[in-house]
C-alpha cells in the first residue's frame, strides 16, 4: 500500500524545489543579517529563534509603494503577520493578505482599503531587492 501523501510531500517540497532554482546561497549570510538572526547562538535553530520570518524592511517599503496611503507604523504589517496562527485559519487569513483581500483603515477617506501585497499585474516591480 503506497504511502498518503503528506504536507511535505505535496507543499514543502514543491516549495523548496521552486525557491531553490531562485535562492543564491551566497546571499544567506545577508538574508540572515536582514532576518536578524542572532548568531551568538550555537544551532541554527536558536540563531532563528527570534528572526523575523521576513525582510521586514523590504516588506514595509513594498507595502508602501502598493498603497500609498497606508499609514501605520513601521512594524505594525510584519507584526500582524507574525501574530497569525499556524493552523489552518491563519492559512486563511495569510492567503487574505496574498489575495489583497485584507484591508486597512484609511483615515483622509474615512474608510476601509484593501492593502495590497503583490501588484499580480507587475509581479516583477513588486520583487525587487
Amino acid at each position: 500500500m503506497a504511502a498518503k501523501p503528506g504536507e511535505h510531500k505535496t507543499v514543502q517540497a514543491r516549495i523548496s524545489r521552486t525557491a531553490g532554482d531562485r535562492l543564491d546561497v551566497r546571499g544567506a549570510g545577508r538574508a540572515e543579517k536582514r532576518r536578524r538572526f542572532d548568531h551568538s547562538k550555537t544551532t541554527p535553530a536558536e540563531q532563528a529563534t527570534q528572526a523575523s520570518p521576513y525582510f521586514d524592511d523590504l516588506l514595509d517599503t513594498q507595502v508602501r509603494k502598493l498603497n500609498p496611503k497606508y499609514a501605520d507604523g513601521p512594524g505594525a504589517l510584519v507584526g500582524d503577520l507574525r501574530r497569525l496562527h499556524a493552523d489552518i485559519a491563519g492559512n486563511r487569513d495569510f492567503l487574505a493578505y496574498l489575495r489583497d483581500t485584507k484591508t486597512y483603515y484609511e483615515k483622509g477617506e474615512g474608510r476601509e482599503l484593501n492593502l495590497v501585497l503583490i501588484d499580480y499585474e507587475h509581479p516583477k516591480a513588486t520583487c525587487s531587492r
